[in-house]
């Protein structure tokens, strides 16, 4: 593999902390690199959420947002600043409807830092050889998983995503205000 220059040849910039909380862009690996991370961080969000939700006896719920926060991290790889931001103001509608806590405080902070790395991915435009985009793999699951699906099913369900999310955003909307309503806590 090293030979045909497909390995790791150029690798990322940065270190993975850096690049978690604040990111940016020198070559085409780095654009790539946030992408595969923007989505890994979704996914392990969406996993998550779903399994809190399963133990606290909501599973109904839970899935619906394990394939809102899933498919959020399949634009996210495909550079959607649209499903960065959904990811990031759904996951901040929970936190806020909820208890807040140390952890929710670091994983909103980790889809902040994830919407302006999808933000600036998405914008940068390759001008050289070396900002080329590296060849996606598919030598492992987790390459299968997060390099060769997402190009697949994003342009099919992307329509998809762009009702869900707003139809899901009415009915956390509606539901907050009635909980809310009930508690005294709106005018």
């Amino acid at each position: 593999m090293q030979t045909l220059g497909i390995s790791d040849s150029t690798p990322a910039s940065e270190s993975r902390v850096k690049t978690l909380f604040w990111p940016s862009i020198q070559n085409g690996t780095d654009v790539d690199y946030l992408g595969t991370q923007g989505f890994w961080v979704c996914a392990i969000v969406a996993g998550i959420t779903f399994v809190v939700s399963a133990f606290t006896g909501h599973w109904i719920s839970g899935a619906f947002v394990l394939v809102l926060y899933y498919l959020g991290g399949v634009g996210v790889r495909e550079g959607s600043r649209y499903a960065a931001a959904v990811v990031f103001v759904f996951y901040m509608l929970d936190m806020f409807a909820s208890r807040v806590g140390v952890l929710k405080v670091f994983i909103a902070a980790i889809l902040l830092s994830n919407l302006r790395a999808t933000w600036i991915a998405s914008s940068w435009t390759p001008g050289s050889e070396e900002a080329s985009l590296p060849p996606r793999m598919s030598d492992t699951w987790s390459d299968k998983f997060a390099d060769q699906l997402p190009p697949r099913i994003w342009p099919k369900l992307r329509i998809f995503y762009y009702i869900y999310s707003v139809c899901f955003l009415v009915l956390v909307c509606v539901g907050l205000a009635m909980i809310w309503s009930r508690q005294g806590r709106l005018p």
